[in-house]
């Protein structure tokens, strides 16, 4: 009674969550992307591209990249092996359980007829899929609050998963294990399958089939006690394989449930007396009916929707696809991620995230607050400060994208948030980051006036503080032309590369050493690439962070732009200990000038 039910509505709750999912995914979107396009243009352009892909050469890629990608996790295993374990214990142990065991009416039995859950292989196959999920959410335990991988946050949705996967497991290897031992389960099945005669009192035919069971199958009777007669044994194996067989293996197969049922053999009678077999039971259908009933609304939700993202990026691009599909493909991306955090823990930029601690800084962090604005959620003057300084601080390297094992285009998402920020007219200092080095080189895909207008708000907006006998400042001035950037060390020419993003500073012990770190060390490192950059030598060379400086290189490995920074400032030492204008790196023809 319970299960239909409640099935019927569970089911209607996951087709209304997929139905919501499907019109987030047509109808909203970030400005640059999906300004142009109706709903409905989106929907037809949908149905187009997926024609054209089915029925072009496209359609082998799309074919790998559902083995390689969705089957078999190929980003996660290159990724880490330990995370690749997790992922595919969780997966194709829940998929085995889902379609063989809750779905195996629907499924199962249409293809095997007869089916019955309880004979080998199902029943073996469900024990096995059941321990590779335990063992995938116990590597996903470990991983999460014992190894505590660096940059790895866990929300709430992440305790719902374990929570509700541990319910649905828990109470199933439990009933399991009690419905091994129940009196009244073997009674209940013997009435219903039995070819036993129905008059119990006495019955010896019931008799002899209950001493095979207490024997062989783990059944706890009231009844069967002390040495067993081996002619009422052999008549009861009789009857099991005329009635039972075909129906049941042999209960030590199911190797979670078997054990369970012996360490609760000395209270089993209790147990069954209590009614707690039908309590588990209840307890069970409806873990899983919750978890299917909130699947589209919870992070479970990936398990259909990152397919989809790993099928799409395998066949789109931003140079051929319809701008249409892009911006519908951005919002199934918000849905696909799995939040593992491999993103943030290869972000250029993470070093910030350790001084700075705003976590929207974070590639997954971030996907969180973005997927609230899209969906028109009005953020506190903090989150969207919070969100703002973490979107200005990417410096579109692309690593969060090239690691990411849900085929999410990360950078292109930033890039178009920024824009989307932008457009906005949110007026905002770190609009002069590297976003606007990037927003520069991408001229060409924004029209004119729309290009302008971010930079005319920013001219009235910002201005540059100094001191010159009075306080005040002064409008940024944009027009001027900047100098030409030297060339540079001969080991070290990609220094044209910096656009100051600050990640050399924010790594840099030396600045963490001191409470006022401009105060103590002068120039910066990102303060002395700029020096540089500007060709002003002697103020590089002139301070005392280029003494202090350990040669760590952490600045240098923790560089987006793959500058040399800390042999830039060992060139310099070298420069200020000989007194020297220049050396045969520095001067000559184009080199620094003091």
């Amino acid at each position: 009674m319970v299960y239909q039910f409640f099935l019927p509505l569970a089911l209607a709750i996951f087709g209304l969550g997929l139905i919501y999912k499907i019109y987030f995914w047509f109808s909203k979107g970030l400005v640059r992307t999906s300004r142009n396009f109706t709903t409905w243009e989106r929907v037809q352009a949908a149905f187009q591209g997926i024609f054209k892909t089915i029925f072009s050469l496209q359609a082998g890629a799309l074919a790998k990249a559902l083995v390689l990608d969705v089957l078999f996790q190929r980003r996660t295993f290159k990724e880490d092996l330990l995370r690749w374990a997790m992922h595919m214990s969780i997966y194709w142990g829940f998929m085995v359980l889902l379609l063989m065991h809750a779905l195996g009416s629907l499924v199962m039995a249409p293809l095997f007829p007869p089916y019955y859950s309880t004979v080998n292989p199902f029943f073996f196959l469900r024990d096995l899929s059941g321990l590779l999920v335990l063992a995938g959410m116990s590597l996903a335990v470990y991983r999460r609050f014992i190894q505590k991988v660096p940059r790895l946050k866990t929300h709430f949705m992440d305790y719902y998963a374990l929570a509700i996967l541990m319910l649905i497991l828990g109470s199933g290897i439990l009933m399991e294990g009690i419905k091994i031992t129940s009196y009244s389960e073997f009674l209940q099945m013997a009435r219903d399958f039995g070819t036993i005669d129905s008059k119990w009192e006495g019955n010896q035919e019931l008799q002899a089939l209950e001493t095979l069971w207490v024997r062989q199958y783990g059944l706890v009777s009231p009844n069967v006690k002390g040495p067993v007669d081996p002619q009422v044994l052999a008549r009861g194996r009789e009857i099991h394989e005329m009635s039972c067989l075909e129906c049941h293996s042999a209960t030590s197969w199911a190797f979670l449930g078997y054990p369970t049922a012996k360490l609760l053999s000395p209270i089993a009678l209790f147990l069954d007396r209590t009614g707690l077999p039908a309590i588990l039971w209840v307890v069970h259908v409806l873990s899983c009916l919750v978890g299917l009933a909130y699947l589209p609304f919870s992070k479970m939700g990936h398990i259909l929707f990152t397919p989809l993202s790993l099928l799409m990026n395998a066949v789109m691009d931003r140079e051929r696809s319809h701008p249409a599909n892009i911006a519908t493909r951005q919002m199934i991306e918000l849905d696909a991620c799995t939040h593992c955090g491999t993103c943030s823990t290869r972000c250029s930029v993470g070093a910030v995230y350790e001084t700075w601690g705003n976590e929207n800084i974070l590639p997954s962090e971030k996907l969180h607050s973005l997927k609230a604005l899209v969906r028109g959620k009005a953020l506190e003057p903090v989150q969207l400060r919070s969100l703002l300084e973490g979107v200005y601080c990417c410096t579109s390297c692309d690593r969060c994208t090239v690691v990411c094992p849900s085929g999410i285009n990360l950078r292109e998402l930033w890039v178009d948030l920024k824009e989307d920020l932008v457009q906005r007219g949110i007026p905002e200092r770190l609009i002069l980051s590297p976003y606007s080095f990037v927003r520069g080189l991408n001229q060409a895909l924004h029209p004119r006036k729309e290009y302008d207008a971010p930079i005319q708000m920013v001219r009235q907006a910002v201005a540059l503080p100094f001191e010159e006998g009075k306080k005040g400042g002064i409008p940024l001035d944009l027009s001027h032309q900047a100098p030409a950037l030297p060339v540079f060390l001969p080991d070290a020419r990609n220094f044209a590369n910096c656009f100051v993003c600050q990640n050399c500073t924010n790594i840099c012990p030396v600045v963490a050493a001191f409470e006022n770190p401009e105060e103590a060390l002068g120039l910066l490192p990102h303060q002395i690439m700029t020096s540089l950059g500007l060709g002003l030598l002697d103020p590089a060379r002139g301070n005392r962070m280029i003494w202090d400086c350990l040669t760590c290189y952490q600045c240098q490995e923790h560089c987006p732009q793959g500058v040399m920074v800390t042999d830039l400032l060992y060139e310099l030492k070298n420069l200020a200990a000989g007194n020297q204008r220049g050396s045969a790196g520095l001067t000559g023809q184009g080199g620094l000038r003091s």
